[in-house]
Parts: C-alpha cells; structure tokens; sequence
C-alpha cells in the first residue's frame, strides 16, 4: 500500500509538470500567430480586377484583333469545306450511276441459270482457252474501274468461288454479279465520304458565324460612345430587353 501511495505521489506531479510545460508552449504558438500580420498574396493582386480605363481599353483592343483574325481565317476556310462537301456530292451521284448502270447489266443474265450451258470438248486446251478468256474479261473490267485489284487477285488466285475451268458463259454472268456488287461497295463508301465533308461542312460554317458574331460584339465594344457595364449598371435596370445584343445576320 505504502509503495502505491509513493508512485501516485511520485508520477503525478511529473504528468501535471509535463502537461503544463505543454499548455505553455501552445499558448506561446497561438499567440505568435495571432501577432503576425497576415502576408499579402501577390496572385490575389494580380487577379484583382483594374480600374484604370487605358489598361482596360487595350485589353480590349488585343481581344477584339485576336477575335477579327480568328473570324477571317474562319470565314476563308469554311468556303473550302463546302466546296469540298460539294465534291463528295458529285463523287456520290457518279457512284450511283455506275452502280445503277452495273445492276441493269446484271439483272440481264437473272434468267441464264435456267439455260443449259453450252457443250464443248473438255480438253486441256479447252480449259486453257476458258482461263485466258476469263483472265483477259476480268483485266479488261479491272482498267475500266468495274472492278478493284482485290477482285482482281481472288481471280488470277482462283479464290471466293473463281474457278477458270468454267464455260464463258457462267463466267460473264459471275463477273457482271462481281462488277455490281464492287460498284455497290464503291458507291456506299461514297456516301460515308459525303456526309463526313457534310458534317465538316457544318461545323466550320458554324464556327464561322460564332467567330463573325464574336467579332462583331468587340467592335461594339471598342466604340467611343459606349458606355462603361458599371455605370449602365447602375442607371438603367438590368432585365433581359436592355442587355440582350442583336447580332447582324451572317449569310
């Protein structure tokens, strides 16, 4: 009992000593900081607003030169991404054409399946004479652009179903399907073409007529006899009437 009287004794005015030199400390700290002026933050400065009219007036004029040379080259560009939509237009109705002209050819032979095909030797300079026909008809399409280099190899390859030891016959009518279907791939990649450069088109005409409208705005904004936002804040009622520009219309 009398040794834990004695460490009772012993331990707790050390723990209130170590508390108070804790406590001095602390109040020493929060009174340092409450003393010391606060330091000015330079970017606050900076990002403070200016009242001088000249500093204000050729932040205006840099804006309104930076804006009227974006809208020139906008309004230089965007006639080029129409005429090149344009292009894509005509590419596409020559597509069609072709494509169209190649389904009449091909609907000519919808009946030749039904028709016996012809009876000839099956030598081997028969065959040859079959395989230098189709060789000849299918190069002949491929210089006319009926048919791409592709089609072209799957032929000399005898590939996709090409077989030259078939009659001419069966091969014209194979080669007009083939010319159909290429003419048909050929005008749906016109016609993805196309309404990319309508797309493009679209965009740059409208970024045109925003850079035009913007441009138009800091002209306003540089006249003489504007009067300053503040003092028109002050004077009349802000409502939507009074502060809504009408921009002039961009053809």
């Amino acid at each position: 009992m009398n040794a834990v009287l004695y460490q009772f004794l012993i331990e707790v005015p050390t723990a209130a000593a170590i508390w108070s030199v804790l406590l001095v400390l602390a109040l020493t700290l929060l009174t340092v900081l409450v003393a010391r002026p606060e330091r000015e933050d330079p970017l606050d400065e900076d990002a403070a607003p200016t009242d001088d009219p000249a500093v204000e007036a050729a932040d205006l004029r840099r804006y309104a030169g930076e804006v009227a040379v974006a809208a020139a080259h906008a309004a230089r560009t965007a006639p080029r991404w129409r005429d090149a939509w344009l292009a894509a237009q005509e590419e596409v109705d020559r597509a069609w054409t072709a494509y169209d002209e190649a389904e009449t050819a091909a609907r000519r032979f919808v009946g030749a399946g039904a028709l016996p095909t012809p009876r000839t030797p099956r030598t081997p300079a028969e065959y040859a004479a079959r395989e230098r026909w189709l060789h000849r008809a299918v190069v002949a399409a491929h210089w006319r652009g009926e048919l791409p280099v592709q089609r072209l190899r799957d032929v000399f390859a005898h590939r996709d179903g090409w077989d030259p030891r078939r009659h001419p016959v069966e091969q014209e009518v194979r080669l007009a399907r083939a010319v159909r279907d290429s003419r048909r791939e050929a005008y749906l990649a016109a016609a993805d073409r196309e309404r990319a450069a309508w797309r493009d088109a679209e965009r740059a005409a409208e970024a045109a007529r925003a850079l035009a409208v913007e441009a138009y705005a800091a002209a306003q904004r540089l006249r003489p006899d504007r009067v300053p936002a503040r003092s028109r804040a002050a004077t009349a009622p802000r409502t939507a009437a009074a502060t809504r520009w009408r921009p002039a219309r961009v053809g």
